[in-house]
């Protein structure tokens, strides 16, 4: 039975999304979700009165915390504090029902969690930098990626930048993943300095793009594909065909509003093969 409890919250004042509404986008888009959320560490977002009111990240249990949301034991973590997953839809629902407007995702599964099975560089705009040279960023880490052996797939982040997030077989461990990003991000910044940056300094940002590769490091988190993003606008991380891309797509076509419609429209998974596209890290 729905738990239709406060369906009506608003959660996106000015889109007028409520909490009902998060719960039928979570279930529209759950069948293209699901491989990429479930059975692995999460960190939420929760805004229990919307957007425009106070949010905390979780990523332990909670008092009162519902039923399809599991306690995950790290085994390099405290005992007493576990971390937290979910295995199906009605974990995802009980999520939203916690008011968890964000999913953050490990990139390792339980089942191996000293084991990455993808990589994610997030290329992250400073003030002034276009579109275009986002996706062109995003290019050029494919490129580099696919010289490496390595297969590529392209997400928005939900908000102005773009994740490239590569699948892994779980072979390498935290430091070679890492080892191998930094490099990546390194080589681009020192390649052409004038476009990209590998550090996070603010100051060294402007008009600039930074390739962040520490999402890839034990216990570091990314943006789950199609997670709102407790913004305004009410958009989502959205995976991306590189063809969708070169047409044009940018952040704000996919919000909670339009993504299932778009979803429904398609004649396939955007990214389909994702996980047959599984390499081991070279070297």
């Amino acid at each position: 039975m729905p738990d239709n409890t406060h369906a009506d919250r608003l959660y996106w004042p000015d889109e007028r999304v409520t909490k009902g509404d998060l719960a039928e986008y979570g279930r529209a888009v759950w069948r293209w979700m699901e491989p990429h959320v479930t059975d692995r560490p999460l960190t939420v977002l929760r805004c229990p009165e919307g957007v425009n009111g106070e949010s905390f990240f979780q990523r332990h249990p909670w008092k009162g915390m519902r039923p399809h949301i599991h306690p995950a034991i790290d085994p390099d973590g405290r005992p007493d504090r576990p971390l937290i997953a979910i295995h199906d839809l009605d974990g995802l629902v009980d999520l939203i029902h916690s008011a968890a407007l964000e999913i953050h995702v490990w990139n390792a599964p339980l089942a191996d969690l000293e084991h990455p099975d993808r990589i994610v560089m997030d290329l992250d705009p400073g003030d002034d930098v276009g579109w275009t040279a986002i996706c062109d960023a995003a290019i050029e880490v494919r490129d580099r990626l696919e010289r490496a052996g390595l297969a590529a797939f392209v997400k928005t982040s939900g908000g102005r930048g773009l994740h490239v997030v590569t699948p892994l077989r779980p072979h390498a461990d935290w430091a070679a993943v890492r080892t191998f990003a930094r490099a990546l991000a390194d080589a681009m910044a020192h390649d052409q300095p004038e476009i990209y940056v590998s550090t996070i300094s603010k100051a060294r940002r402007h008009g600039r793009i930074l390739i962040d590769y520490l999402r890839n490091q034990r216990t570091a988190t990314a943006v789950a594909p199609y997670s709102p993003r407790a913004r305004p606008g009410a958009q989502v991380s959205m995976p991306l065909s590189w063809s969708d891309l070169a047409a044009g797509a940018t952040p704000g076509d996919f919000t909670i509003m339009t993504t299932p419609g778009r979803l429904a429209r398609r004649a396939s998974d955007p990214w389909a093969g994702f996980h047959a596209a599984s390499r081991v890290l070279p070297g």
